[in-house]
């Protein structure tokens, strides 16, 4: 395999097909690179724009251009919303980051990257909904019935869940990752008389902070430069159900607004004065148990009497043992059609193997390793050991007895086999955990909050990691195009 070469990549080719606008300008402002998303952002010829000062092409001056204060200040400009207009009249409202270019420490220019804020709106309700759910008329596509099990403590939830479908109070959910909350939510609906009515999911913590009270009330034409009129998701939803996931990544701000949603039963546009009575039902989730979270500051403590008037408790997957069989027998089920496969049942080995793994991922964890599994078979009716994914092995808590199954699929011998695992494995845990720290802690920038959300973890417990492994949350703070943070 060749080596890569950074010298040898197409770096225009990359930048010139990136989804967000890319302008990069010389140290005196004058635009050397200006690529097709950018010219569709403002409605402009590209080939006008390059060799031009960037307060030329745009309305702004060297104190209120984003790129100007960057060339002038040396230092990144991070998710400004800029509303200007072009040379020629058209009107733009985006988010943009703006970095300094160095080369042998000199500055040599700046790097903008901008995304259009009705374009990244519109992408984000998109993909809140599911292909399944955008075939269907509602979009809600899960039922009681696809909750699979006969665990009391999920039994019982179902039965809250149940009765309460059918109440006007709001409903909240607590469960970790994987614990099937979406899946509640939509069942909740499916249940309720306001089943022909709009579900509409909404994932606080996927959402930008400054789109979010936009998308969630709406606009009024004349809020800010550039706005139109667009009914929020709270009015699109009314008559049916709105499902407020992760309801504790949503800025305190904007909690109090919801707050008097809640209370008043009417929603008001930004930029209107008018409002708009509302009939709703609302359900939320969190990750975490509440009293956490509240004593964190990350949820107030009236939101969480208002949305959790109906509380329900979704246990993890190492509670709830006692359903393993069936659920490995509805995904196997399941993926044999998927994958065109004719797989029965698991071994011994990997059925002891699962009620002792402490399942961090839960259900959609378990759902996976067998997806994953069912890959590997190779025309095998039985899913063995040597077809699972590798990091159940690391996360297993106990000496594994490594069995002839395994054996026979890794071609190794039984002694060989239990040496290897049994003597590497509290090092390999502790690898695999330190790993997935990072992981987390790249996924979210370098937010030790939501990093801690990310794995399920209380903040307390997730700093107690970082100190044990000797990581530091700023080592991470970089931005999505890998520019790290000043």
């Amino acid at each position: 395999m060749d080596k890569l070469d950074l010298d040898d990549i197409d770096i225009y080719r990359v930048l010139s097909s990136m989804h967000e606008g890319v302008v990069i300008s010389d140290a005196t402002g004058i635009i050397r690179v200006y690529n097709k998303t950018q010219a569709i952002i403002d409605d402009f010829d590209s080939r006008e724009a390059i060799g031009k000062k960037i307060t030329e092409v745009y309305q702004l001056t060297d104190d209120t251009s984003p790129t100007m204060r960057c060339l002038k200040s040396g230092r990144p400009i991070m998710n400004e919303t800029l509303l200007y207009q072009t040379r020629l009249g058209r009107v733009a409202n985006i988010i943009n980051n703006v970095y300094p270019l160095y080369k042998s420490g000199k500055l040599i220019g700046a790097i903008n990257f901008s995304k259009d804020y009705q374009l990244l709106e519109k992408t984000i309700v998109q993909d809140m909904v599911s292909p399944q759910q955008k075939k269907s008329k509602n979009s809600a596509v899960f039922n009681f019935s696809d909750i699979i099990g006969l665990n009391p403590e999920m039994r019982n939830a179902v039965k809250i869940a149940m009765m309460s479908s059918n109440s006007p109070s709001s409903i909240m959910i607590y469960g970790r990752t994987g614990t099937g909350k979406e899946l509640f939510a939509q069942s909740i609906h499916n249940h309720s008389s306001r089943k022909k009515k709009p579900f509409i999911p909404i994932n606080c913590a996927a959402i930008p902070e400054n789109l979010l009270e936009g998308i969630l009330f709406g606009t009024s034409k004349g809020a800010f430069t550039g706005a139109i009129d667009k009914s929020g998701l709270f009015e699109q939803a009314n008559g049916g159900t709105v499902f407020l996931d992760e309801l504790d990544s949503m800025p305190l701000t904007l909690q109090a607004k919801l707050l008097r949603v809640i209370q008043e039963k009417k929603v008001r546009k930004l930029g209107s004065l008018k409002e708009i009575d509302l009939d709703i039902k609302l359900i939320s989730s969190v990750g975490q148990p509440p009293l956490e979270i509240i004593q964190e500051g990350a949820l107030r403590m009236d939101l969480f009497y208002r949305m959790g008037v109906v509380f329900i408790m979704l246990p993890p997957l190492r509670e709830r043992k006692d359903d393993l069989r069936k659920l490995v027998g509805h995904f196997i089920a399941e993926y044999n059609d998927v994958l065109n496969v004719q797989v029965l049942n698991i071994s011994k080995n990997v059925s002891d193997l699962f009620e002792q793994y402490h399942w961090p991922g839960n259900v959609r964890e378990l759902k996976h390793v067998i997806e994953a599994s069912m890959n590997m078979v190779s025309g095998s009716r039985t899913i063995k050991l040597a077809h699972l994914p590798p990091h159940i092995f690391a996360f297993s808590k106990k000496d594994l007895s490594i069995g002839s199954d395994y054996i026979a699929g890794q071609g190794h011998s039984q002694s060989q086999a239990k040496k290897a695992y049994s003597s590497g494995l509290s090092q390999t845990q502790a690898d695999s955990e330190r790993q997935i720290i990072c992981d987390a802690l790249e996924a979210s920038y370098g937010n030790a909050a939501k990093a801690s959300r990310y794995l399920g973890i209380s903040p307390q417990s997730f700093h107690y990691k970082l100190k044990k492994h000797g990581l530091k949350r700023k080592d991470f703070a970089i931005n999505r195009f890998g520019v790290k943070k000043v």
